[in-house]
């Protein structure tokens, strides 16, 4: 049956239902199949130095990330090969524009504290 497909009267209907119920079976295929890729995708994507400055909207230089790593502002873990980003906390990151305040940091330090008791 054609996009465009139109009743013309009452005994065209169960051929119509018939249409949309195959319609909405190959819909649902695809939402499905997207989904499944959807949740594979979503598996932590961690990034080095070099990708992350790829990936970052401005480019940065390499100096410019190790100046925001020291001054924690920018989100990331120390592992065996250096310095990783995990691209989900880098994307919250530039979400949300603003660095921590210093009252931030110390309510966040005295927590971290806390839980070491």
């Amino acid at each position: 049956m054609n996009e465009n497909y139109t009743v013309n009267s009452l005994e065209e209907m169960p051929k119509a239902l018939s249409y949309l119920i195959e319609k909405v079976d190959s819909l649902q295929k695809t939402v499905n199949t997207l989904r499944n890729k959807q949740q594979v995708s979503e598996s932590p994507r961690w990034m080095n130095i070099d990708e992350l400055c790829a990936y970052h909207p401005s480019h940065p230089k390499k100096q410019t990330v190790y100046e925001w790593v020291s001054k924690k502002t920018i989100p990331y873990h120390k592992m065996t090969k250096g310095l990783m980003f995990l691209q989900s906390e880098i994307d919250e990151w530039l979400k949300s524009g603003a660095r921590k305040t210093e009252e931030d940091l110390m309510r966040e330090a005295q927590a971290f504290i806390n839980s070491k008791k």
